[in-house]
C-alpha cells in the first residue's frame, strides 16, 4: 500500500523559499504546535525517581507544589506553572528556572513567567546561606510588582512540597489544565498580532 508522502518545502536555502513552501512549513507547524503538551509530559515525566538528594523526586515535589497550589484555589494557569517550575531540571541544572519560564512565557501571563522565572532565587532564602551565598539576594526585587506573588509561591507551595506523607494529586489530574493552558500561545514571535482575526 502506497502512502503520499508528506508534501516539503523545495528550497534548499532560506532565500529561495517561496509563499507556497511556507504554507507547507505553516502547516506543519499548526500541527506540531498542536501536540507540546504531549512532549511537555515527557518531559516531565523524567523527573521520576531523580530525587537528587532530596525527600521526594523531582516529578512528586513538582505534583505537590501543584497540588498545594490547586487546593488553595489558584487558577488553572498559575497550577500548571505551580506543575512545571522545575521541569528545567534536566536540561538546565545550573539556571532551571530560567528553562522553565522560557518554556512557559508565551502562555501564560506576564505575572506568571516572572514569578517562574525567578522563584529559583525566592527560595534560595532557605538554602543560600549553606551554600556561601547570600540567602537575602532575593531582596533585591522587593519593589518589583510581582515580589509579593513569587514570595507566596515559594513559602505556600514550592517550600512545602518535600514531604513524601502528603497528599499529591496524580500528573492526570492536571493534564486537562495543561491541555488549555498549552492550547494557544498569547504571545509568540511567530504571531501577527496586528492581523484581523479570521471568522
Amino acid at each position: 500500500m502506497n502512502e503520499a508522502l508528506p508534501q516539503r518545502a523545495q528550497f534548499h536555502h532560506m532565500k529561495e523559499g517561496t509563499q507556497s513552501d511556507w504554507e507547507i512549513i505553516g502547516a506543519e507547524f499548526s500541527e506540531f504546535r498542536s501536540t507540546v503538551v504531549n512532549r511537555i509530559k515527557d518531559h516531565l515525566l523524567l523527573l521520576k525517581g531523580d530525587s537528587g538528594g532530596f525527600p521526594v523526586d523531582r516529578l512528586t515535589h513538582c505534583l505537590q507544589t501543584a497540588t498545594l497550589a490547586h487546593q488553595d484555589g489558584k487558577d488553572e494557569e498559575y497550577v500548571v506553572c505551580a506543575l512545571l517550575h522545575d521541569i528545567g531540571d534536566t536540561l538546565g541544572p545550573a539556571n532551571h528556572a530560567d528553562v522553565a519560564a522560557v518554556l512557559l512565557e508565551p502562555y501564560v501571563s506576564e505575572a506568571n513567567y516572572w514569578m517562574v522565572k525567578h522563584h529559583g532565587i525566592f527560595q534560595g532564602y532557605y538554602f543560600f546561606h549553606y551554600m556561601g551565598l547570600d540567602r537575602n539576594m532575593r531582596d533585591q526585587y522587593q519593589d518589583h510588582p510581582h515580589y509579593a506573588r513569587t514570595l507566596e509561591f515559594i513559602e505556600k507551595y514550592d517550600a512545602p512540597a518535600f514531604d513524601p506523607e502528603a497528599e499529591c494529586f496524580a500528573l492526570s489530574f492536571f493534564e486537562p489544565m495543561m491541555e488549555r493552558v498549552f492550547q494557544a500561545p498569547q504571545r509568540s514571535l511567530y504571531i501577527n498580532e496586528e492581523a484581523p482575526e479570521s471568522g
